[in-house]
C-alpha cells in the first residue's frame, strides 16, 4: 500500500488494535467476559490493569494481528472481517479485533537490521 506523503523513507505506519470479547455463546471455564480486552501497539501487547486474558483465546487472534495493523487492499478480506474465535468449541467465545490510531514507527527502534536506503 501505499505510504502517506509526511512519512521519511525509514517509517513506517500501524495502527493500534483493541481485541475485545465480543459474545460468549456456550460455556466458557477461563472466567472471560464480554468487554475483556488486550491491545497492541506496535509489537507490544497490554491489557488493562488488574486484567488478564486466556491464553488459549488469545493464540487464536495472534497470527491474525499484524495483517490487521496494517493497511490492506479495500477488497482484501483482512480490511472486512474482524472476528476470531476461541479454539474451545465448547466455550463459544468470540472476540472483535478493532482498529484504533495510526502509529508511525521508525525502522531502527524496531529492528536490529540497519535502515538501508
Amino acid at each position: 500500500m501505499e505510504k502517506s506523503k509526511d512519512l521519511r523513507d525509514d517509517q513506517f505506519e500501524l495502527y493500534d488494535l483493541c481485541v475485545v470479547v465480543e459474545t460468549i455463546s456456550g460455556h466458557c471455564t477461563c472466567n472471560m467476559a464480554v468487554g475483556d480486552c488486550f491491545y497492541m501497539k506496535g509489537g507490544k501487547i497490554s491489557l488493562p490493569d488488574g486484567a488478564d486474558f486466556c491464553l488459549y483465546a488469545l493464540q487464536s487472534a495472534i497470527p491474525l494481528l499484524p495483517a490487521k495493523q496494517r493497511r490492506n487492499h479495500p477488497a482484501d478480506w483482512m480490511e472486512t472481517d474482524a472476528r476470531v474465535t476461541c479454539p474451545d468449541p465448547a466455550c463459544g467465545l468470540v472476540m472483535r479485533i478493532d482498529r484504533q490510531q495510526l502509529r508511525v514507527l521508525d525502522h531502527d527502534e524496531v529492528s536490529p537490521v540497519p535502515w538501508k536506503e
